[in-house]
């Protein structure tokens, strides 16, 4: 294992805890890290503490990891870029596409957002937009999306780092 490897490793392990301490629905509804890999993060649940009265994963629930995934994707990597900094998740939108019966496969992707951390150091805040994208986890090649979600997070520098 590479030390950037085992970086990214506590990394995703961290962010794990985090959720499970300070949002403790994600801890109830077993979300897990799955990759880090290439500026994606993919996140995982089971469909059995998710689930509707259709037996169907419940729309909350989706929106929940979406908004999640796409929050532990900028806080991996404002750890990365060695940014301290506190992320609001401001506004959502989120479309369902299809019913899911099968275990939740979140990815959201950092594509052409590294503007933020020039931001970031000339104001000490940041605005910015992240999707993810909801597949079931059986689809291995990700071709049908479940759920989209659109979210809007403000970045703001902790104090000792402005």
């Amino acid at each position: 294992m590479t030390h950037s490897d085992k970086l990214s490793t506590d990394l995703c392990s961290q962010l794990e805890h985090l959720w499970h301490q300070h949002f403790p629905l994600s801890k109830a509804m077993d979300v897990r890290v799955d990759a880090f890999l290439n500026h994606q993060l993919t996140t995982r649940t089971r469909l059995a503490p998710n689930t509707n009265i259709h037996n169907t994963a419940f729309a909350g629930s989706l929106y929940a990891i979406e908004s999640l995934t796409a929050w532990g994707l900028l806080y991996l990597e404002l750890q990365q870029a060695g940014f301290d900094a506190s992320i609001i998740h401001a506004r959502g939108n989120i479309e369902f596409d299809s019913p899911l019966r099968d275990d939740i496969v979140a990815v959201s992707r950092f594509d052409g957002q590294e503007h933020i951390f020039a931001e970031l150091r000339s104001s000490g805040k940041a605005r910015l937009s992240l999707s993810t994208q909801v597949f079931a986890a059986a689809d291995t090649q990700q071709t049908n999306v479940v759920s989209s979600f659109e979210g809007l997070y403000v970045v703001r520098l902790n104090r000792a780092d402005q």
